[in-house]
């Protein structure tokens, strides 16, 4: 080896390669940030969000205020909370095991699935 030549060790090249790297991903995930950026919110998109939330707050609270049917076929009604809070405070107060068995009853009634439609018969049958 010759004194003028300077030595470089292999630390040195990994240090280099892992650094330009780092930079690498670094420079894609500025541009990505960059070209990713979704557009901003105007004045008329906001008022429109707002709107939309006022419209939503009010027909949740409606909802919670006014009795309804959901299904009136399964006999499914929505009450008010108060209501609903002295069904249960007067039929559990009474017999707390008919009322479970009663509520278990209501439940599977709700979401029990309709039948489904007959197969049509293949035309060599």
């Amino acid at each position: 080896m010759n004194a003028d030549t300077p030595q470089t060790s292999p630390r040195m090249a990994y240090a280099v390669g892992i650094l330009g790297a780092f930079l690498i991903i670094a420079a894609l995930v500025m541009l990505m940030q960059r070209y990713t950026k979704p557009a901003g919110i105007d004045a008329v998109r906001a008022a429109a969000r707002a709107t939309a939330l006022a419209e939503l707050r009010g027909a949740e609270a409606e909802a919670l205020r006014t009795p309804a049917w959901i299904d009136q076929a399964k006999s499914v009604a929505r009450l008010r909370v108060e209501d609903a809070m002295n069904i249960v405070e007067r039929e559990w107060g009474k017999d707390p095991v008919a009322a479970r068995s009663n509520l278990i009853d209501r439940v599977v009634k709700a979401t029990a699935v309709p039948p489904k439609a007959p197969a049509k018969p293949s035309e060599f049958e």
